[in-house]
């Protein structure tokens, strides 16, 4: 079937365009369109629709529906209702609110139309609030029905909001069926997802890795299957924000191939937040080598210990190639991480590169970028330290990042070439 490969940040565009799609399709009446997010475990795909709800300012409902067990805990439980009404004395259209002109003109057919008539006002009420209504006046018709009461976690929401049915192809049968009823109308039976409401399914791969269960050509195309990819860069700039130890961003920019199925994002992340408290790596080595290979795996431990072995982890951090008070002495550090000519390496070069970057981004949203800050990252953007490419890198990194922040930068002459390429 059909689908679309995206990384975190192009996700995000891609479900925001089908949100604000979604209410112009239900402006006209339309159902709105359902989206489902395949990934391999722990890529991000529950925590980047988080993101999304809170950014879009949406009620957020989360339910694992391979962890339910009863279908009524979805769909809401079944209710016996009975058509009851009442009788009520309606006063028909008062003469008073026509004008001589019109009452004149109806003649002889105004006094059909002033007084009063009875009416049977009549409506279906749960088995529960039979009595309540008998007492209130109310009679029956003889009339029942069988109906679905509203689940709980969707009972008191208002409008505005976003279903994330998680792990949905974990599920039973049962509820997979039922997921497609909600999807084609937004409605089960006898209730509706509010005005607003955006429906989205999580999955891992049916590739014969997961537990899952199949789901056929007929359902597929109820909704859109959007592909979550690894996206290393994308990591990267979040583990900035989420202050990811420096020395272990460094090394999954370094070595982004160790991401697989069974050495996942997720992993890796508990694997560097296990190890964060150590100051020196290399003091600590057999107990990083331990914890690596409980979390991620004998050989991403390995390659780890030798990242270690080869001082990788002492490389020069963004925070101090920004900030150090000695611009000389940091700059003479960062020439010593990424060599010269033939010593040249390229690969350290680029990380560091994408860490200052993200880094300068990162520190401008609670600090004021000052022109001693400026003028630094114009030198390390104009100077021979990385390549072209390199400094076309950080400047574009840092303009899409807070432009308005670092617009004295963005006036120096060479910078300005730059940008214009």
């Amino acid at each position: 079937m059909a689908q679309v490969n995206l990384n975190i940040d192009d996700l995000k565009g891609f479900v925001n365009h089908v949100i604000t799609n979604n209410r112009f399709l239900q402006e006209q009446g339309k159902p709105a369109v359902a989206i489902e997010v395949v990934g391999e475990s722990g890529i991000g795909k529950t925590s980047t629709v988080v993101e999304l709800a809170k950014e879009n300012n949406l009620n957020f409902v989360k339910l694992n529906l391979a962890q339910i067990e009863e279908l009524g805990d979805l769909v809401g439980f079944p209710v016996r209702q009975f058509q009851m009404y009442k009788e009520k004395t309606i006063k028909k259209v008062d003469d008073l609110n026509y004008t001589t002109a019109q009452r004149t003109a109806a003649a002889g057919d105004l006094a059909k139309m002033t007084g009063t008539v009875t009416k049977k006002v009549g409506q279906w009420v749960d088995e529960l609030a039979v009595s309540e209504y008998l007492k209130n006046g109310y009679k029956m018709t003889g009339k029942n029905r069988m109906s679905y009461a509203a689940p709980e976690w969707i009972a008191d929401k208002k409008e505005g909001g976003i279903l994330l049915l998680d792990d949905w192809n974990r599920a039973d049968v049962r509820f997979i069926q039922a997921v497609m009823e909600l999807i084609d109308r937004q409605t089960y039976i006898s209730w509706s997802l509010p005005k607003d409401w955006h429906i989205i399914l999580t999955a891992n791969p049916d590739n014969g890795d997961y537990m899952v269960n199949s789901i056929d050509s007929a359902q597929k195309t109820r909704y859109i299957t959007a592909n979550l990819k690894f996206d290393v860069n994308v990591w990267g700039r979040w583990a900035e924000e989420a202050g990811i130890d420096t020395r272990c961003i460094n090394f999954l920019l370094l070595h982004p191939e160790l991401v697989t199925q069974e050495t996942n994002a997720r992993s890796i992340t508990t694997f560097f937040n296990a190890i964060s408290s150590f100051d020196s790596f290399e003091d600590n080595l057999s107990m990083v080598q331990m914890i690596g290979e409980g979390s991620v795996g004998d050989a991403f431990a390995s390659m780890f210990t030798t990242f270690i072995n080869n001082k990788l982890d002492k490389l020069v951090t963004p925070k101090d190639l920004l900030t150090h008070e000695n611009e000389s002495y940091i700059l003479g550090e960062l020439r010593g991480c990424i060599g010269k000519d033939d010593a040249y390496r390229a690969d350290i070069a680029s990380t560091l590169a994408t860490r200052l970057g993200n880094y300068a981004v990162v520190y401008s949203k609670e600090n004021t970028i000052t022109q001693k800050l400026t003028d630094r990252l114009i030198a390390l953007c104009t100077k021979d330290y990385f390549t072209n490419d390199l400094k076309y890198l950080i400047v574009r990194t840092i303009f899409n990042g807070n432009k308005q922040k670092f617009n004295k930068m963005m006036m120096n002459p060479e910078i300005i070439k730059m940008t214009m390429k």
